[in-house]
């Protein structure tokens, strides 16, 4: 989840910096292996902890997968919980919301200029991480609420059979990409 997050995050950001910035595209290898390893090293910094004692990680709704205590009634376990939240949901969200919404501005400015096949290109792709996003969202925020109820609600507020279905959906979210890029890459669609 963490690292699906902070990669959808980063893509945002390339997609911003490509089509408003003007940066050469020399290095845009490179550029890629930095993103893809960063993203992972930034989801392992914050996965890590509860198995060395920040937190700690037990079974989950119905018994049928593993996450973080949510429930745990510790400072510790709490503050994990709150950084979690922050750094791994809230500012890779804002990220997003603050590059999309440039670039949505930016589109609209040039909306009635001609735009050639790459520009246009660089369109659909731009849709297809918007979508790509508000799916993951969609996924991602009923568990986020439920999380927060679990850790900062009155004990019990969360049955096991609540968080099953936010629970589910969140992991299924990792089914949306490959189902959004099939539908709208149209060299995969033809």
């Amino acid at each position: 989840g963490i690292v699906s997050l902070i990669s959808l995050a980063v893509l945002s950001y390339e997609r911003y910096s490509t089509l408003t910035l003007c940066h050469k595209r020399s290095d845009d290898y490179r550029k890629a292996v930095l993103a893809v390893g960063g993203s992972w090293i930034y989801s392992l910094v914050w996965t890590v902890p509860p198995l060395v004692g920040w937190s700690s990680y037990g079974i989950e709704g119905a018994g049928t997968s593993c996450s973080v205590r949510w429930s745990s009634e510790s400072a510790e376990s709490t503050s994990y919980i709150i950084c979690l939240f922050v750094f791994c949901l809230v500012i890779p969200v804002l990220v997003m919301m603050y590059c999309y919404s440039r670039l949505l501005y930016a589109v609209k400015q040039v909306g009635k200029i001609h735009k050639n096949a790459a520009r246009k290109r660089e369109y659909r792709v731009l849709f297809m991480v918007i979508t790509t996003v508000i799916c993951y969202l969609v996924c991602w925020i009923p568990y986020g609420v439920i999380v927060l109820l679990a850790t900062f609600g009155k004990p019990g507020v969360v049955t096991p059979a609540a968080s099953m279905i936010p629970s589910i959906l969140a992991k299924s979210s990792t089914v949306c990409n490959p189902i959004i890029y099939i539908l709208m890459n149209k060299q995969v669609s033809h």
